[in-house]
């Protein structure tokens, strides 16, 4: 890909200067990720970085039983596999696709490369791990305290907020795997949000009908986190 205009799908990218974005455009390949497309498994090594355009991708923490629940979502706003920044080419969760669609890789070598060279690529890296932290300590917290009807729609919005349109393409299966909920506690939440409006199920697909509902129906998490990743890049 040689045309660094095409960036602007990507929060992350858009915001580099243009000679680090010229630079990057040739490396990075522009991809149509299927649903539960796998980035990296645990301790698999990352071979690449991917930057979401219109999907997301979870970062899912698992046990040696098989348990698992997502611990951070990431989209257009930044990219997944940055491991390779910290120095680590492997990680102890599975990463994947939650919901697919387009999306940049480019290899660890290159990222690395340039996140080394660049200044102000180092440094929005960086700054963009800073959010993910807040989101997955702030994750953590709620799991922890909040009850399965304020976290979904907490989790809802996080995903509206990162892809185009009103549709979640989304099961409750995957929805409970994700929250590390029971499914009958994620049907029974769901059905509740229905049933006031804030909204539609249907085989598979979740339309968002009332957003401004579903804000006052979350924890208040979704705000501190969404706070933090409202803020400027360094």
């Amino acid at each position: 890909m040689n045309d660094d205009g095409s960036l602007v799908d990507n929060h992350l990218l858009f915001r580099l200067p243009s000679d680090v974005r010229k630079r990057l455009a040739p490396h990075l390949e522009r991809i149509d990720a299927p649903l539960n497309m796998k980035v990296y498994g645990p301790y698999e090594e990352i071979s690449h970085v991917y930057f979401p355009i219109n999907s997301i991708v979870s970062i899912v923490a698992s046990t040696e039983t098989g348990q698992m629940a997502e611990v951070a979502v990431v989209g257009r706003e930044g990219a997944v596999g940055i491991d390779i920044a910290m120095g680590a080419n492997k990680s102890p969760h599975l990463s994947m696709f939650q919901i697919g669609g387009p999306a940049f890789r480019i290899s660890g070598p290159e990222f690395e490369k340039e996140f080394r060279r660049s200044e102000v690529f180092h440094d929005r890296v960086l700054s963009f791990v800073q959010k993910i932290y807040a989101q997955v300590s702030q994750t953590t917290l709620c799991n922890r305290l909040h009850h399965v009807e304020e976290r979904l729609p907490r989790w809802l919005l996080m995903c509206h907020d990162r892809i185009d349109g009103d549709v979640l393409p989304l099961t409750q299966e995957f929805i409970a795997i994700m929250l590390g909920a029971s499914r009958v506690s994620v049907t029974l939440a769901a059905k509740d949000l229905q049933k006031i409006g804030y909204i539609k199920y249907v085989r598979g697909k979740i339309t968002v009908l009332d957003r401004a509902g579903l804000e006052n129906g979350a924890c208040e998490c979704y705000k501190i986190v969404k706070r933090e990743y409202d803020r400027a890049y360094v």
